[in-house]
C-alpha cells in the first residue's frame, strides 16, 4: 500500500514529521529499496513508443509517478539521519557550484547529439532541484511540491494564448505577452532588474543589450555595428600602440617568436581592459541582432580549438613524440590538414 511520509529533522532521530503548514507526501511502495540493473536499463533506455510519441503528449504517468517517487525517496534517504554525511551536510549556498557544473555539462551533452549522454545529464540536473528542494524542507523553508506549483502556475499565467483568451501568431508576440506579464508580475523599476549578476559576461552582454533594444536603445540597423566594431578596435590601439597605429605584421608561424610583456601602469592597463570590454560587448550585440547566441558560439570554437590540439597530440604521439617537442611550424602544418581535412568531410 502507498505510505505516507512526514519529514521533521528537527525533532528526534527516528521521528520523520515535516514541520512545515503542508505535509510533505511521499507515496510510493520503494522507499528504502535498492535499484535493480533492470530499474536501470528501464529507466535510461527510451522505448520504441517513446521516440513514435506525438508532439505534445506527456509522458505514461504509470511509469513515470512511481519513477520520480523513487527519487524524492532516495534524496529524502541521503539526508536523514541515517543517510549519507555528505548529503547531509549540504545547504542552499554549498550547492551551487555543483548545479552550475551540471549545467554546463548537459550542454555538452547537448552538443553531444549523444541521446545516453544527455539522459544522464538531465538526471544530473534534475538531481540538483530535488535536493536542493529537500535541503529546504529539511529547513522548515518549503519543499518541492511548492517549486512545482509555483513553475505550473508561472506556465499557466504567461500563456495565455494557450490557457486563456489571448491571441499571440508569432513567436514575437508570444515574446511580448510574455514580458509584459513579467513586468506586472515582478512590479520591476529598471528594465535591467532580474537579470541573473552570475550569467556568463558575455552571455551577460546579450541579454543587457537586448533589453535596451526592448525600448528602442539600439542602433537602427545592424550593419552599423561592424563601424562601432572598428571605432572600438581603435580605442584599443591608441591605448596600446604609440599614435594609435596597429603594425602590419602578418599572421604566420615563419617568424621569430617575441616573448609578451605585460602592462605594469595600472591605468595603463584598467583602460585597456575596458577597451577590450568594449570590443566583446559590440561583438555579443553582433551576435544578438543575427540571432546567434554568443556563448554558444564561443563554446563552439573553444571545442573545435580544443579538438584541433589534441588531434596535433595524436599525430606526434604517432610519430614517437610528444607536441612539447615539436615546433610551431610542425604544429601548424598538422593544424591546417587536420581543417583540409574537416572541409572534406563537412
Amino acid at each position: 500500500m502507498p505510505h505516507e511520509l512526514r519529514v521533521n529533522f528537527q525533532s528526534e532521530l527516528n521521528s520523520l514529521r515535516y514541520n512545515y503548514p503542508t505535509p510533505l507526501l511521499l507515496t510510493g511502495e520503494s522507499y528504502g529499496s535498492t535499484m535493480t540493473d533492470s530499474d536501470h536499463q528501464s529507466l535510461s533506455e527510451p522505448s520504441e513508443s517513446d521516440s513514435a510519441r506525438a508532439s505534445g503528449v506527456p509522458p505514461d504517468y504509470n511509469v513515470l509517478t512511481p519513477a520520480f517517487e523513487k527519487l524524492c525517496d532516495v534524496i529524502a534517504r541521503l539526508r536523514s539521519p541515517e543517510g549519507c554525511p555528505w548529503d547531509r551536510e549540504q545547504t542552499l549556498e554549498s550547492i551551487k557550484p555543483y548545479t552550475l557544473e551540471e549545467t554546463y555539462e548537459l550542454l555538452e551533452a547537448i552538443d553531444s547529439g549523444n541521446d545516453q549522454h544527455i539522459i544522464e545529464e538531465l538526471g544530473d540536473l534534475l538531481l540538483q532541484i530535488v535536493l536542493d528542494a529537500q535541503i529546504a524542507a529539511d529547513e522548515g523553508r518549503f519543499d518541492l511540491t511548492h517549486v512545482v506549483n509555483r513553475l505550473t502556475q508561472k506556465m499557466i499565467d504567461r500563456h495565455p494564448h494557450v490557457f486563456g483568451d489571448v491571441t499571440a501568431e508569432s513567436p514575437a508576440e508570444v515574446r511580448k505577452n510574455w514580458d509584459q506579464i513579467k513586468e506586472q508580475e515582478k512590479q520591476r523599476r529598471s528594465i535591467f532588474d532580474g537579470l541573473p549578476q552570475d550569467l556568463p559576461a558575455l552571455a551577460r552582454a546579450a541579454r543587457i543589450a537586448e533589453k535596451a533594444a526592448k525600448v528602442g536603445y539600439d542602433f537602427p540597423h545592424r550593419d552599423m555595428l561592424f563601424d562601432k566594431l572598428r571605432e572600438e578596435i581603435q580605442e584599443l590601439a591608441d591605448e596600446i600602440y604609440p599614435e594609435g597605429k596597429i603594425p602590419d605584421t602578418p599572421a604566420t608561424v615563419e617568424a621569430e617568436i617575441i616573448t609578451d610583456t605585460q602592462i605594469d601602469d595600472p591605468k595603463l592597463r584598467e583602460r585597456v581592459e575596458g577597451e577590450l570590454g568594449d570590443i566583446l560587448f559590440v561583438v555579443a550585440n553582433i551576435s544578438r541582432r543575427w540571432k546567434i547566441n554568443p556563448e554558444e558560439a564561443l563554446r563552439i570554437s573553444n571545442r573545435k580549438f580544443q579538438q584541433r590540439v589534441q588531434k596535433i597530440e595524436q599525430e606526434l604521439e604517432k610519430a614517437g613524440r610528444s607536441i612539447q617537442s615539436a615546433s610551431l611550424q610542425e604544429m601548424e602544418t598538422i593544424y591546417q590538414n587536420i581543417k583540409v581535412q574537416e572541409k572534406q568531410t563537412s
